[in-house]
């Protein structure tokens, strides 16, 4: 599942309570498969003043998603699509866009 979605990608949610939204991956966790898409699932956390919240309070930060739950977006063709990964000439192992038959990542 490691070499599907990568940081940087644009992905599209499939299912849930965010379904039909669109952002980009801030962070994957390949341990737990999960991914941190900017500004999706946005939840409520009651935190305690910190060195990063010297405030405290109420504070809104993205909740991870399941990454079963989100496609890759094409950069190619713009649309959410299934990955392909094969192996060019030099035996660099690269994503495929299965619907443009494009290479994702040079």
């Amino acid at each position: 599942m490691g070499l599907r979605i990568k940081k940087d990608d644009k992905v599209f949610i499939t299912t849930g309570k965010e379904k039909g939204k669109s952002g980009r991956v801030l962070s994957f966790s390949s341990a737990k498969d999960r991914v941190l898409i900017e500004k999706i699932n946005v939840v409520k956390r009651h935190m305690k003043p910190t060195r990063k919240y010297t405030q405290g309070g109420i504070i809104e930060k993205e909740a991870s998603v399941h990454v079963s739950n989100v496609m890759l977006v094409c950069p190619k063709c713009n649309k959410p699509t299934r990955i392909r990964s094969m192996f060019l000439q030099d035996d660099r192992k690269v994503r495929m866009c299965k619907k443009c038959k494009e290479v994702i990542d040079e």
